[in-house]
């Protein structure tokens, strides 16, 4: 190898690094397994959490039999989502959560107010996770299981018909 060669491989590998880097966060394609507490859970159930970058996707249009749906932290740093409700038709729905807080937040369902939590995605700051979880009819609560977000007002009710 001259020395001619020898600058350009650090350059070459941050180059590298930074193309894949911007491929992975350019994908909304890509998937893999969240692993949380809650999301350990709920694969037990047969329900599924699945992580992906990307820049979400619009509410309300329907993708199989649950439905697809939006929801956001609020982008100001508050304890609050942009909805307080959603609604979906049973079966496997999936949520794109969006978080651009400056603070990590999550999106946990659980059965009723109290119940079995049934899914989540992993706390995270920047950039949009989907949860996908089979859901019966019903009505569900969700929530930021950071201790304190829900109490502070980061909770909303999600109807399954």
């Amino acid at each position: 190898m001259s020395m001619r060669s020898m600058p350009k491989l650090p350059i070459l590998a941050a180059l590298t690094a930074l193309s894949l880097g911007l491929a992975a966060c350019g994908s909304s394609s890509s998937s893999s397994s969240a692993t949380s507490a809650a999301g350990a859970t709920s694969a037990s159930s047969g329900t599924s959490t699945s992580a992906s970058a990307g820049t979400g996707t619009s509410g309300g249009a329907a993708a199989g039999a649950g439905g697809a749906q939006a929801i956001a932290a609020d982008p100001s740093g508050q304890l609050a989502y942009t909805k307080k409700t959603l609604t979906a038709n049973a079966g496997t729905v999936k949520i794109a959560f969006t978080n651009k807080s400056p603070l990590g937040h999550n999106l946990t369902i659980q059965k009723g107010t109290n119940g079995a939590v049934v899914g989540a995605t992993p706390t995270f700051d920047g950039g949009t996770k989907v949860l996908s979880v089979k859901l019966a009819p019903g009505t569900y609560t969700f929530f930021c299981s950071v201790p304190g977000h829900r109490m502070a007002g980061m909770v909303g009710t999600l109807t399954v018909k």
